[in-house]
């Protein structure tokens, strides 16, 4: 740093002190504390149990601070002169017990030590590995020679101690301090701990959800025309996923339906061209859960590209290592699955590796693929710790990605967090602009995200949105082995960016509908043809399903009355329409290095009778059951009388080729969700 630089620093303002922040940050670094402590030989100090020999005046003096002081600091400023003169009594306890332990006499009474109620710690607890609270006689206590009387005293605080570390470290300390009492105000208590719940709805801890509702019908005859953008992100599965086979029915908002829909890939037939990368095809078959409707889909899949055909890749990993990764399904499975990736990549494939956590840096600058020693050591060597300055790392990343730019390659950052931004831009809206302005440069963004508890599922979302890019979550190795290698030509290989999908519904056939899923990707109907609005991208090979519950004219389904005075087109329609028109599909997308969008059309008649069988079918069937567990999931009333044994049965029909199991995953999901809605 130049001196110019240090004079420039030394001209800031210190910021105000601020004792809530204070407070925070001796939590968090007793919390760090105890989670190492294993690692170390000895115990020493810290929150973890004072076991080498101190003055019984600074254990007293650590217990009061700790057990009163520290509370009173979370009191507001309006609050603090009233327990003033109560703060001062703790003190002539602890001198009065220091010369207690110095000239001690039989007569005295000890200061009572009290343990943790039997109801502030649930069932499980007791096997934790925490020595059996003692509560020994008054009369023995005080007979009891003073190292005798210490003994008890420091391991009862101990003991409460470990109870509070272990509850902080599994998020069950209570958010506010328990209720005052009539106990002295010196006595040592365990602060309360929530007990552990029986399987219920995920608590929402601090993850961030976008929240959304689900979509109504919509008459047709006042507004005939859906538009939205197209969604491969996969997200939302594999959060559910990890949220029930925790035993934990997943928050309503964690459920976005069309991520749920498009983990799976479907048979659709297979452009030939990759200047018209996808074509749709649109089935349609009876609503399971609603006899009166009908279900259409509209699927499409990608163009697929030869591994003789893939472009050179210029990649910039992009490694969250601040002290919320230091979780073993954080950054060791992270590690864990980039390294997987180099499996994928081409010898002249060039990867960077940018790290951040309180201030970003460069670990790797443009690397051959071939190099992996290289590479691996330095993913190996990734230690988490300090803060999260998540936007001076996404600069950093772009940076070096348009310095090692790629000419008709892949360029792309692939950032991989928990999405707990804290230093620097942390505004979701802030980093959704700083990234939509990124991607100007022709540089993708993806998003992989790991871990739970403080998880930023929002930010993720808008993250990849508005960077041309795909949302993955990756909870265990399997998940890493099927987006980043299974999967990685979709992942890394953007064959179609911007897809809109706009459908305009036959008021002579179709009375209602409904789209199912894709709440968060509302597109307005002007948005169409108007290349300037940004959309999703379609990777290589990936398949993107969207489903309509449709109401035919005179179905006794319909729920919404026709207009008293309103214009009824309907003969004049039905004259202009005699195949049996119900729908016109449009699709406008743009090849990755075009500026100005393509537009494929087609109409939509009902299927003749027969027509859908084989692979396909099972693929509609599955893709049903699905949907039905996603809305299920939600709560939608549409789906309040279908049971979840009928979607595992409907799923079970329509399983169909499982090669790598994940169907059968999916039938498991659904047995859990049923028992723990029961």
């Amino acid at each position: 740093m130049t001196d110019d630089e240090l004079r420039a620093l030394s001209k800031l303002s210190t910021p105000a002190p601020d004792i809530h922040a204070r407070v925070a940050t001796i939590d968090a670094a007793m919390a760090a504390f105890d989670q190492h402590q294993p690692e170390i030989d000895r115990q020493t100090q810290g929150s973890t149990p004072p076991l080498r020999n101190t003055s019984t005046l600074t254990q007293m003096w650590s217990l009061i601070m700790n057990s009163v002081f520290k509370p009173v600091w979370t009191l507001k400023p309006a609050n603090l002169a009233a327990v003033t003169g109560v703060a001062a009594l703790p003190v002539v306890a602890m001198v009065a017990w220091n010369v207690m332990d110095q000239q001690f006499k039989p007569e005295t009474s000890p200061v009572a030590v009290q343990a943790p109620a039997a109801d502030a710690v649930s069932e499980s607890s007791s096997a934790l590995p925490v020595a059996e609270a003692e509560s020994p006689n008054q009369a023995d206590f005080a007979a009891a020679a003073p190292q005798r009387q210490r003994a008890v005293a420091t391991r009862k605080f101990s003991n409460q101690r470990q109870l509070k570390g272990m509850a902080r470290s599994n998020g069950l300390i209570l958010a506010k301090p328990a209720a005052p009492s009539s106990r002295p105000l010196y006595s040592v208590q365990a602060r309360p701990v929530l007990p552990v719940p029986k399987p219920q709805a995920m608590p929402d801890q601090s993850e961030r959800y976008t929240k959304f509702e689900d979509r109504g019908v919509t008459n047709v005859a006042t507004s005939p025309v859906s538009t939205f953008s197209i969604d491969v992100d996969t997200a939302s599965y594999a959060r559910v996923r990890a949220a029930l086979k925790g035993g934990n029915l997943p928050p309503r908002d964690m459920v976005r339906v069309e991520e749920m829909i498009n983990y799976f890939d479907y048979a659709y037939p297979l452009p030939e061209d990759p200047a018209q990368p996808f074509k749709p095809t649109v089935t349609i078959t009876p609503t399971p859960w609603n006899a009166g409707t009908q279900l259409m889909t509209v699927g499409i899949k990608g163009y697929d590209i030869v591994d003789q055909d893939q472009p050179d890749s210029n990649l910039v990993f992009l490694l969250d290592v601040s002290g919320s990764m230091n979780q073993a399904n954080k950054l060791p499975l992270l590690i864990n699955s980039f390294q997987l990736l180099l499996q994928k990549l081409k010898p002249t494939d060039k990867v960077s590796i940018v790290t951040y956590a309180g201030r970003s840096a460069t670990l790797l600058d443009s690397v051959n693929a071939s190099d992996r020693a290289t590479i691996r050591a330095a993913l190996q060597n990734l230690q988490a710790g300090g803060s999260t300055a998540g936007a001076g790392g996404i600069e950093q990343a772009y940076r070096l990605a348009e310095k090692n730019f790629v000419d008709g390659g892949v360029n792309r950052v692939m950032l991989a967090t928990d999405g707990d931004f804290n230093v620097g831009i942390s505004d979701p809206v802030q980093l959704k602009d700083l990234i939509a302005k990124k991607r100007k440069s022709g540089v993708f963004l993806s998003v992989f995200g790991f871990g739970q508890g403080n998880y930023n599922d929002a930010l993720m979302q808008k993250l990849a949105q508005n960077g041309n890019g795909q949302a993955a979550y990756i909870d265990t190795l399997a998940e890493a082995q099927k987006t980043l290698v299974e999967e990685a030509n979709g992942t890394m290989f953007t064959i179609a960016k911007d897809v809109k999908i706009q459908l305009e519904f036959n008021p002579a056939r179709i009375a209602e509908y409904r789209l199912i899923g894709y709440e968060t990707r509302a597109l307005r109907n002007q948005d169409f043809n108007n290349d300037r609005v940004d959309a999703g991208e379609v990777g290589a090979g990936h398949s993107v399903t969207a489903i309509y519950e449709i109401t035919p004219v005179g179905s006794p389904a319909v729920l919404i009355e026709p207009l008293r005075y309103g214009k009824n087109k309907s003969a004049s329609v039905a004259a202009d329409n005699p195949n049996g028109e119900i729908g016109f599909l449009k699709l406008r997308y743009k090849l990755p290095d075009e500026s100005r969008s393509r537009l494929l059309q087609q109409a939509i008649s009902y299927p003749e009778p027969g027509n859908s069988a084989g692979q396909a079918k099972l693929d509609t069937g599955f893709s049903t059951a699905v949907a039905a567990f996603a809305q299920k999931l939600r709560g939608n009333p549409a789906l309040q009388d279908f049971s979840y044994q009928q979607i595992g049965a409907l799923a079970r029909a329509y399983r169909g080729d499982d090669n790598f199991g994940y169907r059968s995953e999916f039938l498991q999901l659904v047995r859990i969700a049923d028992a723990l809605s029961n």
